[in-house]
C-alpha cells in the first residue's frame, strides 16, 4: 500500500510511517509532497493519506495523527497507547500529558529536522528510536 503526507517530516509524519510500517503494513510505501500536492499525489498515486488537514489519518478533537491511526486501525497495545500520549505532546505542544518524554521527542525531531536530510533517510535514521521508544514504554508499564 502506498501512503503520502507532507514534506520535511517532523514527529507525527516520522511516527505515523513507523506505526505503520511496524503494525499494519511492512511493505508500505511512503510519498512525501508539498503540501499543496499531498491529496492529488493520492488520488494519482492510490494513497492513503495522512497528516494533512481534512483526511481521516489527520488532527481531530485535539488528536495527533498518530492517534487517529491507533484508533482506525484498532491497535490494542497499552505501549502503543503510552507511546501516543508522547507523540502527541511532542507533535501538539499544546499539551504534552504530563509526559516528561514528549520534550525528549520533541527535540531529536527538531533536530534531525535541521539536519536537512531527505525525508526517506530521516525515516531510516528515527526508526530506531521509535523502536526504542516502544521498548522502553513496554518496560516502563511492567514497573520495571
Amino acid at each position: 500500500m502506498k501512503w503520502v503526507t507532507r514534506s520535511k517530516v517532523k514527529v507525527d509524519r516520522v511516527a505515523c510511517p513507523w506505526l505503520i510500517h511496524r503494525f499494519i503494513d511492512g511493505e508500505a510505501e511512503f510519498i512525501f509532497a508539498a503540501a499543496d500536492e499531498v491529496l492529488p499525489t493520492a488520488q494519482r498515486e492510490n494513497a492513503i493519506p495522512y497528516d494533512v488537514p481534512a483526511v481521516e489519518l489527520g488532527h481531530h478533537d485535539g488528536r495527533c495523527s498518530f492517534e487517529a491511526i491507533i484508533t482506525k486501525y484498532r491497535l490494542k497495545d497499552p505501549a502503543l497507547e503510552l507511546l501516543a500520549q508522547i507523540v502527541h505532546g511532542a507533535d501538539c505542544k499544546v499539551d504534552f500529558h504530563g509526559r516528561m518524554e514528549a520534550v525528549g521527542l520533541l527535540a531529536i525531531a527538531t533536530g534531525f529536522s535541521l539536519m536537512g536530510i531527505p525525508d526517506h533517510e530521516v525515516l531510516k535514521l528515527e526508526f530506531p528510536v521509535y523502536d526504542a521508544l516502544y521498548l522502553y514504554c513496554q518496560h516502563k508499564l511492567k514497573g520495571e
